[in-house]
């Protein structure tokens, strides 16, 4: 549970305010950190796929915001093959029919939705995913689907639907004949007109379907306009020329949006497609190629939401069987007339799309907003999307248990927690659990209670019962808590709610105005008026759309982020998503509106930190990716709002900023996260540097700095850690210069996890890497050394371990069927200029060197054998040496915190353990003294004390809990028959 103490805040800036900001941070500096991804295993919003005829087994899949995927072994696992790329924004995946080995990506969602990313163009693979080209279209943004040749691999067209909150002239249908070098545009009416669809005739690649959407997001939440040039088109001639399809079709005075279009393989002459169009939305079937069309269906089930889905498959050999994803998969045997569900609840829902084998049609792929499955059996069973870690968050929390759990709202799954580390070696399924929030939200860990979750807007989750109970300021009087209650209380999907800094017990939560609770939500104090802008001018963004009813200018904002301040109860500030910065200095009495001048309506503010050592600093991410502008914008003032400076000197200019954070322990010290990367700033924002490191470029949420950690909320590959970001706060104006530096470590923890209490995970389980086991030793190299050497002492002076660069590394552990938890030898320090991690694992050095030897494939012997004693909790000395060069730094080692073992009974069971281990270590030496001696008799006799003080070892070491009376007797019969033994070999001198 975490300890709150007022005064703790302004004892830290007291200090820190001594010390001087960081400089840049050279490069190498952040070599040795590396992102850990921690799941879940829940997949998320999946956009397109395809398969492989030719390799039934061969599977791709677009991952909205996680990247591309590849499946070789039908969906039992799935691998990224394309995190080296500028984009995990997909909307589109096609293998060329006559060339398996060719694959094209289009980058960006290719949806009209209120959440989602843009891409940056094409992509091109001629090695079946290994290695990519970037193509051109870069500033469609959105590109939903590629059409390829079956004939040619270099001839494809591909649908642009362009800026999703702005006009572009990037946009329409494109053509390329070069494999992707160059594109034409084939098909085009305007700026604000985009490519949705297209398809070519199986029988005739010169047959061109095409489908153009007019539709626009706006600058706030469910904003979206749609116009009058959408419709289905056709060319008969490679895309020189088209005709606009219609004979039965609706119009756009019948309200026509988006359409999608499937062709029936095994008569190219039969199409269907799905409309939106108001009363006359539907499933509509043409028998003529597309000249004439007859709604089939006006059941809503069968083809709603078509913004969202409009997705028909026709069965590659019957012209009557048609699938159509929605909220359900439906299919249809008898044209489009009756439909039977073919996959929904429970299993997930909102189906994106469905790829059929030609060859072999009881092989199938579909992807939803959970993720991509496969059936081989025409349905009747499906692989699972539990294996695919592309869950999209919108925030990140952390609780206050150890190991922590990090916390958020998943899209389309709910909200989900998973911890810091799992208790059999790694975190797998049986780990992680929801938390009763919805998809959308935050989730606030109860300070005092760890078994009590809010979130949502807003709702409190026991985890003893699993019980959701509703406790929002609306509750029972409205739809939510920011429903269409009497009070008029708006709410938009994500809404903040966090518990204070300073106060366990209190609450926040915001509409359009802020609440706090202090009793868990069973009521609520109203802490403001309106805080969101009474009017404003339409963003020029909006365009032609202005002047319609629904971009009228009304009071629409809320509270979008919430920065009480931890270093005074009475301040917090508040940020809307219509452009507006409050702050109040008496706990909510009065308000202060303290903009900064730079922002104008619907300049989101994304998250606001207030400073760890000053109330009258606060940081500010802006997102204008609703204004159709790309630029990042973070904001910090240091006089209470009265100024404000823009600090994003050094980032990416095409990548909005969602989060910024201060680090709590190193005043200057900033971590942001755009929608690309997560950014690092050691010197309060003035310029910042690129923390990707081994992440893939995707859209960073959120992220908190939690005790030690960097934690981060992604939106498409789930919550990632970076372990142990001490030695970034360490470092100084100096440092770079410095030849060697060992930097203070952080305190380590010593925690084990249990081997052998269960069949080992199969290694194509899902799972996620613990962090390091040990204490984490971070060292600085100005340039490349020649020997480096650490030692690791108690408060006595001994050394308990000594690693060398010139020490052996031991190969990695047999493939076998062991885990690859199970055999974690040390590795050598290393001497590479830049920053070094070397991790203690907080034992005595190994009796042997069996550690050395060949590795059996055998899992129960896999693991390095035997190994030092766990040494006690306390304070111990780093001892580092560079080129002869010593610098040392104490270390401070804890229990476990879930160990309530008296210190006593882990003393008895230390020394008991540390006097055998001794005894062993002696009795190597006097092996060899009694064999240079020929003395056969002790050679035996010695020999024989390693293998029986091991197993009192093991037997004491197993856990930590007092030792039981039995061990406490063997380990006095084998100390006493060692010291008979002493004495024996004494006196025969």
């Amino acid at each position: 549970m975490r300890a709150y103490h007022p005064l703790a805040a302004a004892l830290l800036f007291g200090l820190s305010s001594l010390a001087d900001a960081q400089p840049a941070l050279p490069t190498n500096a952040m070599h040795a950190l590396t992102w850990r991804h921690i799941g879940p295993f829940r997949a998320g919003r999946t956009k397109s796929a395809v398969g492989v005829p030719q390799q039934p087994n061969v599977f791709y899949m677009a991952v909205t915001n996680g990247g591309v995927w590849k499946t070789t072994d039908y969906g039992r696992t799935w691998n990224p093959i394309m995190d080296d790329q500028p984009t995990g924004s997909i909307g589109a995946v096609e293998v060329a029919p006559s060339d398996p080995n060719i694959v094209y990506v289009g980058s960006g969602e290719g949806l009209q939705r209120p959440d989602l990313s843009t891409g940056n163009g094409m992509y091109r693979s001629a090695d079946a995913g290994r290695t990519w080209t970037r193509l051109g279209l870069r500033n469609g943004q959105q590109i939903p689907r590629i059409a390829v040749d079956p004939a040619n691999p270099d001839r494809l067209f591909v649908a642009v639907l362009g800026h999703p909150y702005g006009p572009n002239t990037e946009r329409g249908i494109y053509r390329s004949t070069n494999g992707g070098e160059s594109f034409e545009r084939v098909l085009y009416i305007d700026e604000n007109t985009g490519g949705a669809d297209v398809v070519l005739s199986p029988n005739d690649p010169n047959t061109v379907y095409a489908v153009l959407w007019e539709a626009r997001q706006g600058p706030w939440e469910n904003a979206a306009w749609s116009g009058k040039n959408s419709g289905l088109f056709k060319s008969t001639d490679g895309g020189a020329t088209w005709t606009q399809l219609g004979g039965g079709l609706p119009t756009t005075a019948d309200g026509l949006g988006r359409l999608g279009i499937g062709i029936a393989p095994s008569n190219p002459r039969v199409l269907y497609v799905t409309a939106t169009a108001g009363d006359k939305s539907g499933i509509y079937r043409s028998d003529d190629a597309g000249a004439t069309w007859q709604r089939t269906t006006t059941d809503n089930r069968i083809f709603g939401r078509g913004d969202d889905f409009a997705a028909v498959t026709v069965d590659p050999r019957d012209p009557n069987t048609v699938y159509s994803m929605n909220v359900v998969a439906w299919k249809s045997t008898d044209g489009g007339r009756t439909w039977k569900s073919f996959r929904g609840a429970p299993g997930g829902d909102d189906y994106q799309r469905l790829w059929i084998n030609p060859t072999t049609p009881d092989v199938m792929l579909m992807v939803a907003d959970q993720g991509a499955i496969i059936t081989v059996n025409g349905g009747s069973t499906w692989s699972s999307w539990y294996n695919q870690p592309t869950a999209q968050f919108y925030h990140v929390t952390a609780d206050y248990q150890w190991p922590y759990n990090l916390c958020g709202g998943q899209q389309e799954s709910g909200s989900a927690c998973v911890p810091s580390r799992g208790n059999d070696g790694s975190i797998t399924h049986r780990d992680w659990r929801p938390v009763g929030a919805s998809e959308y939200s935050y989730v606030a860990p109860d300070p005092l209670d760890p078994n009590v979750y809010f979130g949502g807007t807003v709702t409190r989750f026991d985890r003893r019962t699993g019980q959701t109970q509703n406790v929002s300021p609306n509750a029972g009087r409205g739809r939510g808590a920011a429903g269409s209650g009497p009070d008029h209380f708006r709410g938009i999907r994500t809404m903040p709610i966090l518990f204070s800094p300073t106060n366990p017990r209190k609450l926040y939560y915001g509409t359009n105005v802020l609440w706090q609770t202090v009793n868990g939500g069973h009521s609520w104090t109203r802490l403001s008026d309106d805080l969101s802008r009474a009017t404003w001018e339409v963003p020029a963004s909006v365009g032609i759309y202005r002047d319609t009813p629904s971009a009228k200018p009304t009071r629409r904002g809320v509270v979008y982020t919430i920065a009480p301040s931890p270093v005074d109860s009475n301040t917090i500030w508040v940020g809307t998503d219509d452009g507006l910065i409050h702050v109040t200095r008496n706990g909510g009495k009065t308000w202060r509106d303290v903009t900064p001048p730079q922002l104008g309506p619907w300049w989101k503010v994304s998250i606001m930190d207030a400073s760890h050592f000053d109330a009258n600093t606060a940081y500010a991410a802006v997102n204008t990716f609703r204004l159709d502008d790309l630029r990042p914008h973070l904001y910090r003032t240091q006089d209470g709002g009265k100024t404000w400076t823009e600090i994003t000197g050094g980032m990416d200019t095409d990548a909005p900023t969602n989060v910024i954070r201060e680090d709590p322990k190193r005043r200057g010290l900033l971590y942001a996260g755009t929608e690309h990367m997560v950014w690092v700033s050691g010197n309060d924002g003035d310029s910042w540097q690129p923390l990707r490191r081994n992440m893939p470029v995707i859209s960073i949420r959120d992220l908190i700095v939690k005790d030690d950690d960097l934690a981060v909320a992604t939106h498409g590959r789930g919550f990632w850690i970076l372990d142990n970001v001490t030695a970034l706060r360490q470092f100084g104006a100096t440092t770079a210069a410095t030849p060697a530096l060992l930097f203070a470590p952080a305190v380590a923890t010593r925690v084990r996890y249990s081997m052998y209490t269960d069949t080992p995970v199969p290694p194509d389980e899902p799972r996620a890497e613990n962090p390091p086991d040990g204490a984490m030793i971070d060292y600085w190299l100005a340039r490349d050394a020649a020997a480096v050497s650490i030692e690791l002492l108690d408060a006595r002076g001994r050394v308990l371990r000594r690693y060398a660069s010139s020490d052996p590394v031991p190969p990695p552990a047999d493939a076998g069927n062991a885990p690859w938890y199970w055999f974690r030898p040390a590795s050598a320090p290393g001497t590479r200029a830049g920053m070094q991690r070397f991790t203690w694992d907080l034992h005595y050095a190994r009796p042997t060197d069996s550690c050395a030897l060949p590795i059996s494939a055998t899992p129960y012997n896999t693991k390095c054998e035997p190994e030092g004693p766990w040494v006690m909790p306390g304070t111990y000395t780093v001892r580092l040496t560079v080129d002869g060069t010593v610098h040392t730094k104490p270390l401070t080692v804890r229990m476990d915190p879930r160990v309530k073992t008296p210190r006593a009974a882990l003393q008895a069971q230390h020394d008991l353990s540390v006097a055998l281990y001794d005894a062993m270590l002696l009795a190597r030496t006097r092996v060899n003294e009694a064999r240079q001696a020929g003395l056969a008799e002790f050679v035996t006799a010695f020999g024989a004390v390693a293998g029986a003080h091991q197993a009192v070892i093991d037997a004491l070491q197993d856990s930590d809990t007092p030792p039981t009376e039995s061990m406490r007797t063997a380990a006095r019969e084998r100390l006493a028959a060692w010291r008979a033994l002493e004495a024996r070999w004494a006196a025969r001198r």
